[in-house]
């Protein structure tokens, strides 16, 4: 990657809601830059040894967050490659401050966008969302309204991935990625 890493931690972490892209974008941005992908969801998933929806039906949204806090907590400290974190994690005020230590520090926090209308096919609304159970359009509504504050608040770069190719929005990410490394 050029431009380099300024410190340890993620070479860059990506937000946003479900259906934004931070899985293929993360990806491919670890492909380009030669390093690994990790998703805190998957990492929460691993600690419980269930899936996000069963941990949400066994065990509540409470201990779900505990155990995402852990995730996005260890991460940030010890992943070296591209940090995909799960839509809901920048809620948590630890998470919040940890990434704003993250950014003053020289990381890079990308908040990849997207519309509903986008975000819907992607995403597909199924059971799989604990979150959007229910009208799962306008529960998504909702919590981007309430989230999307927060995801620019602690976003160093903005990137839509609307009706794009993930190549070029991956492309476009590192591009910015990097101005900001070198900058």
């Amino acid at each position: 990657m050029s431009g380099g890493l300024p410190g340890p931690g993620p070479a860059a972490v990506l937000i946003g809601p479900p259906g934004s892209g931070k899985t293929t974008i993360g990806t491919l941005l670890a492909r380009r830059w030669s390093v690994g992908f990790r998703d805190t969801d998957s990492d929460v998933e691993a600690t419980a040894g269930k899936s996000v929806p069963e941990i949400f039906v066994d065990d509540g949204e409470p201990r779900f967050r505990e155990l995402e806090r852990e995730a996005v907590t260890s991460a940030l400290a010890s992943h070296p490659g591209v940090l995909a974190l799960g839509g809901g994690a920048v809620m948590d005020a630890h998470t919040q401050r940890a990434l704003e230590g993250y950014a003053a520090g020289g990381g890079v926090v990308v908040f990849l966008d997207v519309s509903l209308a986008v975000a819907a096919p992607r995403v597909g609304f199924n059971q799989a969302r604990p979150l959007l159970v229910g009208n799962p359009r306008a529960r998504w509504a909702e919590l981007m309204k309430q989230r999307r504050p927060t995801y620019e608040r602690l976003a160093t770069v903005h990137v839509v991935s609307d009706e794009r190719d993930p190549h070029e929005v991956a492309k476009n990410v590192a591009q910015e990625v990097e101005a900001c490394r070198s900058a």
